[in-house]
C-alpha cells in the first residue's frame, strides 16, 4: 500500500495553476473559454532576450555552472539592485533560483523551524502559506481591511510579534490584491520592525508594474540596519514576460544566502545555463520594453476595474500595482445559489466559460481574483458574459 507523506498530503495544489490548467483543457476541447486565471503576461519575451539565449546555445552554454547561479548573472543582479533599488549587495549575497517561487521556498526552508511563527498579511499569494507549512512553520495571518485597500497598519504587525515570530512576509505590489504600499506607508512599517527580532521577506516581483503615480521603493532601504535583516526577492517573469524561463533570485544577509545556495545544490545542479545569460541581456539591455508593457497593463487594469464596479453586486478596489483585480463578489452568491468563492468560480466557469480564481486561495472567501494580463478584447468578452450572468 502506497502511503504519501503527511508533509505532501497536507499541501494543497496551487489554485491559480489549477484554474489555468482547467481553462487550457477546456480550450483544447474546443470550448470558448475566457481565462482570468494564472498571472502571466500575454506579451512575448522581448526579441533581444531570446536572441541572447540563442547566442548562448550557439556558444555551447549548455553545461553546469554554480548551483546558486552563474557568477556573471549574480554580478549583473547586484549591479541592478544597486542602480535601480539603492541596495548594496555583493554578488555573493545573491542566489539565483528556478523562479521566484523557488527562491522563496529555499528561504523558508533555511530559516523556519517547526513551531516558528511567520506573519503573513492577508490577502496573500497562494504559495506562501503552503511553503510555510512545508517548513513546519505556523502561519499567523494578519488580515488587512478592505476599506484600507487591504493594507496593514504598523501597529498590527508589531502587536503580532512575539518570541516565536521568525519572519514577516511583505508583498508590494500585491498578488492578489492589486494594491501597493506607498513609500511613506512602507517607511512607517520599516521603522516599526527594524528593532524587532524578526526577518523580513520583501517580495518585490512586481516592482516595475505600478500605475497611476504610484511609486515603488525597496523595503530594505527604508531604515538604517534594515538591509541586514531583509531578504529581497525578485524574478524576471513579470517584468520581461519570461514566466516559462524560470529565473528568480534573492539577495540578503550572507549567512542566509549561503544556506540557500547549499540547499539548492541538492535541489537542482543549477538554473538553466543559457537562460541565465539571456537574463544578463534582459537586465543590461534596452528597458523600453518594460515601460511599454507597463503602460498597456495600466490601461487594461483601469478598464477592468471600471467594468467590474459597474456590475451589480460587485465592488473592487482600484489596482495600482501588479496585474490583478480582486473584487468582492459575495453579494452575488445568492444570485447564483452559492455560498463561497469556490462555488462562485465553479458556477461562472460552468455557466459562461469564464475562469476566475476563488479568493479563499488567498485567504478571502468573499472575493475572486482576475488577471488583466490579457487583451482588452478578452477582458470585455469575459466581463460581458459575467455582467449578463449577474444581471
Amino acid at each position: 500500500m502506497i502511503r504519501i507523506s503527511k508533509r505532501a498530503a497536507n499541501i494543497a495544489a496551487s489554485a491559480t495553476l489549477a484554474v489555468s490548467a482547467k481553462a487550457k483543457q477546456m480550450k483544447a476541447e474546443g470550448i470558448d473559454v475566457v481565462s482570468f486565471g494564472a498571472g502571466e503576461p500575454d506579451f512575448d519575451t522581448p526579441g533581444f532576450i531570446k536572441d541572447a539565449a540563442k547566442e548562448g546555445l550557439d556558444k555551447g552554454l549548455t553545461k553546469y555552472t554554480a548551483a546558486s547561479g552563474a557568477p556573471e548573472l549574480k554580478k549583473a543582479i547586484a549591479e541592478k539592485l544597486r542602480r535601480q533599488n539603492g541596495l548594496d549587495y555583493e554578488p555573493s549575497q545573491v542566489v539565483i533560483s528556478c523562479g521566484g517561487k523557488h527562491a522563496l521556498y529555499g528561504a523558508f526552508q533555511v530559516l523556519v523551524e517547526p513551531g516558528d511563527e511567520v506573519l503573513l498579511p492577508s490577502p496573500y499569494w497562494v504559495s506562501y502559506r503552503e511553503q510555510i507549512k512545508l517548513a513546519g512553520g505556523k502561519v499567523v495571518e494578519l488580515r488587512g481591511q478592505e476599506e484600507n485597500d487591504f493594507k496593514l497598519k504598523p501597529e498590527q504587525i508589531v502587536q503580532a510579534i512575539n518570541e516565536r515570530s521568525k519572519v514577516l512576509v511583505l508583498n508590494s505590489p500585491s498578488n492578489p490584491g492589486g494594491f501597493a504600499y506607498t513609500p511613506d506607508e512602507l517607511k512607517a512599517i520599516a521603522k516599526a520592525v527594524v528593532d524587532e527580532d524578526i526577518i523580513v521577506f520583501s517580495d518585490e516581483i512586481y516592482e516595475n508594474l505600478v500605475y497611476g503615480g504610484q511609486k515603488f521603493v525597496s523595503f530594505a532601504t527604508l531604515a538604517n540596519g534594515l538591509i541586514e535583516k531583509t531578504v529581497t526577492f525578485n524574478s524576471l517573469s513579470k517584468t520581461y514576460a519570461m514566466t516559462g524561463w524560470r529565473l528568480g533570485y534573492a539577495a540578503g544577509p550572507q549567512e542566509i544566502i549561503s544556506a540557500m545556495g547549499r540547499l539548492q545544490s541538492h535541489e537542482t545542479s543549477n538554473p538553466v545555463t543559457f537562460c541565465m545569460y539571456a537574463a544578463i541581456a534582459a537586465l543590461q539591455g534596452d528597458q523600453s520594453c518594460v515601460g511599454q508593457m507597463r503602460d498597456e497593463f495600466a490601461k487594461r487594469g483601469q478598464h477592468m476595474w471600471q467594468r467590474l464596479n459597474a456590475i451589480k453586486g460587485i465592488s473592487c478596489i482600484k489596482p495600482v500595482g501588479a496585474f490583478y483585480c480582486f473584487p468582492n463578489v459575495s453579494d452575488c452568491y445568492e444570485k447564483l445559489g452559492v455560498n463561497d468563492s469556490v462555488a462562485f468560480a465553479d458556477a461562472v466557469l460552468d455557466k459562461i466559460n469564464v475562469a476566475l480564481v476563488p479568493g479563499i486561495a488567498f485567504g478571502w472567501d468573499t472575493h475572486v481574483r482576475l488577471c488583466f494580463a490579457t487583451s482588452t478584447e478578452q477582458i470585455d468578452k469575459g466581463l460581458d458574459r459575467l455582467e449578463k450572468l449577474l444581471s
